[in-house]
């Protein structure tokens, strides 16, 4: 893929998912498209449900996604460069099938308690964090703990928007928010290895996203980010 292309992706990324945009700067320049292209893909998922009326198109959009993971080739924008990835082995097509049933699993299901909960942010930023990290090189368990915090303090801040439209990602036994942010502090001790920052230079946000509103990026949450980048933890 040429230069240019890649320049076109991570401009869509900085639209679509700014957090991940910035991590992906960090990445070594050979990289880059490969992470754009998955975090785009894992937007093309979690958008599922937004741009679709009712649950059943939802499904629908989520079933295009997996016939394109399978081998389908479509001619589109995102789509055609992903084919294009997983043909050549820079993707791995199981990765992102898993991706997709636990997106399905939100359409269908609400979630019970934290047990449920949890296996849930795995499953989406903990997974995600996870395969990126192994696009750098990194197969890391505390990658995955990062990337789960960070799915939690996401879903956290994404609540009350999520109530305006009566969905909701919450634990549906009335858990307090205060136990989810506990859980997600607790990720935190992980320790990453070196070399794959970008794979969890998001959960540098966590700390300061928790129990606050939400609120455009700034100038401390930058702060945040090169601290954990110098440091080595979030």
């Amino acid at each position: 893929m040429s230069p240019s292309s890649d320049d076109s992706l991570l401009s869509r990324l900085g639209r679509a998912d700014p957090d991940r945009h910035l991590a992906t700067l960090f990445a070594p320049v050979w990289a880059r498209e490969n992470l754009a292209l998955l975090y785009l893909f894992n937007h093309e998922l979690a958008r599922a449900l937004d741009v679709a009326s009712n649950p059943i198109l939802a499904l629908i959009r989520l079933q295009w996604w997996r016939e394109v993971v399978q081998g389908q080739r479509r001619k589109h924008e995102l789509a055609t460069p992903l084919g294009e990835a997983l043909d050549a082995g820079r993707l791995a097509r199981g990765e992102l099938l898993m991706l997709i049933d636990t997106r399905e699993a939100e359409v269908e299901d609400r979630i019970r308690d934290i047990p449920a909960f949890l296996s849930y942010a795995r499953g989406t930023g903990g997974r995600l964090a996870r395969v990126a990290g192994k696009l750098l090189g990194k197969d890391s368990q505390a990658i995955e703990d990062l990337g789960t915090a960070y799915a939690i303090s996401g879903i956290l801040r994404s609540a009350p928007f999520l109530a305006q439209r009566e969905r909701s990602l919450l634990p549906a036994d009335g858990t307090p928010p205060e136990a989810l942010m506990n859980e997600a502090r607790k990720l935190l001790s992980a320790r990453p290895p070196r070399g794959a920052f970008a794979a969890w230079a998001p959960a540098a946000f966590v700390r300061r996203d928790l129990g606050r509103p939400y609120a455009p990026r700034g100038f401390q949450d930058a702060l945040a980010v090169l601290r954990a980048a110098f440091i080595g933890r979030a």
